[in-house]
Protein backbone atom coordinates (compact mmCIF):
# COMPACT_ATOMS: atom_id res chain seq x y z
CA UNK A 1 0.00 0.00 0.00
CA UNK A 2 1.07 3.45 -0.31
CA UNK A 3 0.78 5.25 2.71
CA UNK A 4 0.82 9.39 2.75
CA UNK A 5 2.46 10.70 6.38
CA UNK A 6 1.68 13.78 6.78
CA UNK A 7 3.57 16.27 8.86
CA UNK A 8 3.10 19.81 9.69
CA UNK A 9 5.30 22.12 11.67
CA UNK A 10 5.74 20.65 14.91
CA UNK A 11 4.75 16.77 14.13
CA UNK A 12 7.37 14.63 15.76
CA UNK A 13 5.74 11.27 15.25
CA UNK A 14 6.56 11.36 11.22
CA UNK A 15 9.36 9.35 10.92
CA UNK A 16 8.62 7.04 13.30
CA UNK A 17 5.07 5.69 11.67
CA UNK A 18 7.17 6.13 8.16
CA UNK A 19 9.86 3.66 9.86
CA UNK A 20 7.33 0.99 10.98
CA UNK A 21 5.39 0.91 7.62
CA UNK A 22 8.44 1.09 5.38
CA UNK A 23 10.86 -0.59 7.23
CA UNK A 24 8.94 -3.16 8.99
CA UNK A 25 6.04 -4.12 7.22
CA UNK A 26 7.44 -3.22 3.64
CA UNK A 27 5.06 -0.23 2.10
CA UNK A 28 5.23 2.78 0.89
CA UNK A 29 5.28 5.68 3.17
CA UNK A 30 6.28 9.35 1.89
CA UNK A 31 6.54 12.36 3.77
CA UNK A 32 3.77 15.01 3.04
CA UNK A 33 4.17 18.39 3.66
CA UNK A 34 1.71 20.09 5.39
CA UNK A 35 1.34 22.58 2.14
CA UNK A 36 0.99 19.74 -0.34
CA UNK A 37 -2.68 19.78 -1.41
CA UNK A 38 -2.84 16.34 -3.38
CA UNK A 39 -2.98 12.81 -1.83
CA UNK A 40 -4.80 11.53 -4.63
CA UNK A 41 -1.66 8.82 -5.06
CA UNK A 42 -1.90 7.78 -1.54
CA UNK A 43 -4.13 4.29 -0.50
CA UNK A 44 -4.33 5.69 3.43
CA UNK A 45 -3.45 8.57 5.19
CA UNK A 46 -1.77 8.76 8.55
CA UNK A 47 -1.69 11.97 10.89
CA UNK A 48 1.00 11.18 12.91
CA UNK A 49 1.69 12.71 16.77
CA UNK A 50 3.51 15.64 18.21
CA UNK A 51 2.95 19.34 18.67
CA UNK A 52 0.94 20.82 15.30
CA UNK A 53 1.48 24.51 15.13
CA UNK A 54 2.98 24.21 18.75
CA UNK A 55 -0.78 23.41 19.36
CA UNK A 56 -1.52 27.37 20.32
CA UNK A 57 -5.30 27.77 20.65
CA UNK A 58 -6.01 24.48 21.18
CA UNK A 59 -4.64 21.12 20.19
CA UNK A 60 -5.16 20.57 15.91
CA UNK A 61 -7.14 23.88 15.77
CA UNK A 62 -4.95 25.63 13.16
CA UNK A 63 -3.32 22.18 11.53
CA UNK A 64 -6.91 21.87 10.64
CA UNK A 65 -6.68 24.46 8.34
CA UNK A 66 -3.64 23.84 6.63
CA UNK A 67 -4.34 23.14 2.70
CA UNK A 68 -3.34 19.40 2.98
CA UNK A 69 -6.60 19.28 5.37
CA UNK A 70 -8.94 19.33 2.37
CA UNK A 71 -6.78 16.96 0.32
CA UNK A 72 -7.60 14.64 3.65
CA UNK A 73 -11.07 15.59 3.49
CA UNK A 74 -11.61 14.25 -0.14
CA UNK A 75 -9.49 11.26 0.25
CA UNK A 76 -12.27 10.21 3.16
CA UNK A 77 -15.16 11.17 1.06
CA UNK A 78 -14.02 8.60 -1.31
CA UNK A 79 -13.93 6.27 1.53
CA UNK A 80 -10.40 5.89 2.05
CA UNK A 81 -8.41 4.93 5.22
CA UNK A 82 -7.56 7.86 7.09
CA UNK A 83 -5.87 7.08 10.48
CA UNK A 84 -5.27 9.95 13.17
CA UNK A 85 -2.94 8.99 16.03
CA UNK A 86 -2.88 11.64 19.44
CA UNK A 87 -2.53 15.11 17.54
CA UNK A 88 -3.36 13.74 14.71
CA UNK A 89 -6.65 12.57 16.17
CA UNK A 90 -6.86 16.09 17.50
CA UNK A 91 -7.09 17.20 14.16
CA UNK A 92 -9.54 15.09 13.01
CA UNK A 93 -12.10 16.00 15.40
CA UNK A 94 -10.93 19.95 14.98
CA UNK A 95 -12.07 19.51 10.55
CA UNK A 96 -15.51 17.19 11.92
CA UNK A 97 -14.39 13.93 10.32
CA UNK A 98 -14.64 12.70 13.50
CA UNK A 99 -16.92 13.58 16.80
CA UNK A 100 -16.32 14.98 19.86
CA UNK A 101 -13.01 16.79 21.42
CA UNK A 102 -9.96 15.78 23.45
CA UNK A 103 -9.93 17.60 26.61
CA UNK A 104 -6.95 18.08 29.24
CA UNK A 105 -5.82 15.16 31.07
CA UNK A 106 -7.90 14.88 34.05
CA UNK A 107 -4.68 15.01 35.95
CA UNK A 108 -4.06 18.44 34.49
CA UNK A 109 -0.50 15.99 33.65
CA UNK A 110 1.31 15.17 30.70
CA UNK A 111 1.26 11.45 30.85
CA UNK A 112 3.82 9.06 28.91
CA UNK A 113 3.03 5.54 29.87
CA UNK A 114 2.12 1.91 28.84
CA UNK A 115 -1.58 1.15 28.54
CA UNK A 116 -4.12 -1.50 28.11
CA UNK A 117 -7.09 -1.60 25.48
CA UNK A 118 -9.73 -3.84 24.81
CA UNK A 119 -11.00 -4.62 21.74
CA UNK A 120 -14.97 -3.12 21.23
CA UNK A 121 -14.98 -3.74 17.75
CA UNK A 122 -13.15 -6.04 15.17
CA UNK A 123 -14.33 -5.74 12.50
CA UNK A 124 -12.94 -2.05 11.07
CA UNK A 125 -10.53 -1.23 8.95
CA UNK A 126 -8.19 -1.08 11.38
CA UNK A 127 -8.75 -4.13 13.78
CA UNK A 128 -9.92 -6.55 11.66
CA UNK A 129 -6.85 -8.21 12.71
CA UNK A 130 -7.73 -8.27 16.46
CA UNK A 131 -10.55 -10.45 18.10
CA UNK A 132 -13.17 -8.96 20.36
CA UNK A 133 -12.09 -8.31 24.09
CA UNK A 134 -8.43 -8.76 22.74
CA UNK A 135 -5.94 -6.96 24.85
CA UNK A 136 -3.15 -5.13 24.30
CA UNK A 137 -0.62 -2.73 24.84
CA UNK A 138 0.06 0.05 23.89
CA UNK A 139 2.18 3.46 25.09
CA UNK A 140 0.70 6.62 25.50
CA UNK A 141 2.22 10.33 25.12
CA UNK A 142 -0.17 12.96 25.25
CA UNK A 143 -1.12 16.23 28.02
CA UNK A 144 -4.67 16.68 25.89
CA UNK A 145 -5.76 13.03 25.67
CA UNK A 146 -9.33 13.04 27.39
CA UNK A 147 -11.90 12.21 24.79
CA UNK A 148 -14.99 13.97 25.13
CA UNK A 149 -18.97 14.21 23.41
CA UNK A 150 -22.12 14.65 24.83
CA UNK A 151 -24.31 11.95 25.87
CA UNK A 152 -26.36 11.46 22.34
CA UNK A 153 -23.05 11.57 20.47
CA UNK A 154 -21.51 8.72 22.98
CA UNK A 155 -24.59 6.46 23.03
CA UNK A 156 -24.55 6.87 18.99
CA UNK A 157 -21.02 5.66 18.68
CA UNK A 158 -21.97 2.84 21.17
CA UNK A 159 -24.62 1.88 19.48
CA UNK A 160 -23.44 1.60 15.99
CA UNK A 161 -19.66 0.33 17.16
CA UNK A 162 -17.70 3.17 16.70
CA UNK A 163 -16.01 2.75 19.42
CA UNK A 164 -12.53 0.46 18.51
CA UNK A 165 -11.33 0.10 21.82
CA UNK A 166 -11.51 1.49 25.62
CA UNK A 167 -8.83 1.87 28.17
CA UNK A 168 -8.65 -1.38 30.01
CA UNK A 169 -6.86 -3.28 33.17
CA UNK A 170 -4.59 -6.36 32.45
CA UNK A 171 -7.85 -8.50 32.81
CA UNK A 172 -9.97 -6.29 30.32
CA UNK A 173 -12.02 -4.09 32.34
CA UNK A 174 -12.46 -0.49 32.18
CA UNK A 175 -12.15 0.12 35.37
CA UNK A 176 -11.41 3.84 36.39
CA UNK A 177 -8.09 3.09 37.94
CA UNK A 178 -6.87 2.03 34.27
CA UNK A 179 -7.98 5.42 32.48
CA UNK A 180 -4.95 7.43 32.11
CA UNK A 181 -6.61 10.79 31.20
CA UNK A 182 -10.41 10.57 32.26
CA UNK A 183 -11.48 9.82 28.28
CA UNK A 184 -15.19 9.41 28.87
CA UNK A 185 -16.49 5.76 29.07
CA UNK A 186 -12.57 4.82 28.60
CA UNK A 187 -12.98 5.39 24.97
CA UNK A 188 -9.50 5.48 23.35
CA UNK A 189 -9.95 5.17 19.86
CA UNK A 190 -13.12 5.75 17.71
CA UNK A 191 -13.74 5.53 14.02
CA UNK A 192 -16.50 8.00 11.88
CA UNK A 193 -19.99 6.53 10.51
CA UNK A 194 -18.37 5.31 7.11
CA UNK A 195 -15.49 3.36 8.91
CA UNK A 196 -12.56 4.54 6.86
CA UNK A 197 -11.67 7.60 9.80
CA UNK A 198 -9.74 6.09 12.60
CA UNK A 199 -8.95 8.06 15.60
CA UNK A 200 -6.70 7.06 18.63
CA UNK A 201 -4.49 8.70 21.10
CA UNK A 202 -2.18 5.79 22.11
CA UNK A 203 0.77 5.48 19.50
CA UNK A 204 0.76 2.21 17.41
CA UNK A 205 3.83 3.52 15.98
CA UNK A 206 5.75 3.00 19.27
CA UNK A 207 4.62 -0.70 19.55
CA UNK A 208 6.47 -2.02 16.66
CA UNK A 209 9.41 -3.67 17.86
CA UNK A 210 10.23 -6.10 20.86
CA UNK A 211 13.20 -4.03 21.83
CA UNK A 212 11.19 -0.66 22.31
CA UNK A 213 8.39 -3.21 24.61
CA UNK A 214 6.09 -4.93 22.20
CA UNK A 215 5.23 -5.60 18.86
CA UNK A 216 1.25 -4.63 19.49
CA UNK A 217 0.78 -2.15 17.60
CA UNK A 218 1.62 -3.75 14.35
CA UNK A 219 -1.96 -5.46 14.62
CA UNK A 220 -3.41 -2.14 14.16
CA UNK A 221 -1.37 -1.42 10.61
CA UNK A 222 -1.45 -4.71 9.46
CA UNK A 223 -5.19 -4.40 9.63
CA UNK A 224 -5.57 -1.23 7.25
CA UNK A 225 -2.50 -3.12 4.92
CA UNK A 226 -5.07 -6.36 5.04
CA UNK A 227 -8.28 -4.15 4.65
CA UNK A 228 -6.40 -2.95 1.15
CA UNK A 229 -5.06 -5.78 -0.28
CA UNK A 230 -8.41 -6.94 0.23
CA UNK A 231 -10.12 -4.49 -1.63
CA UNK A 232 -8.01 -5.18 -4.47
CA UNK A 233 -8.40 -8.55 -4.79
CA UNK A 234 -12.59 -7.82 -4.28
Amino acid sequence: MRFAVVVFPGTWSDHDCQYVLRDLLGQQADLVWHRDADLSGYDAVVLPGGFSYGDYLRCGAIARFSPVMDAVVRHAEVGKPVIGICNGFQVLCESGLLPGVLMRNDSLQFRCQDTYLCIENAETLFTNELTPGQVISIPISHGEGSYYADDATLDDLESNGRVAFRYCNANGEPTPESNPNGSVRNIAGIVNERGNVFGMMPHPERAGESLMGGTDGLLLWRSVIQAGVATVAG
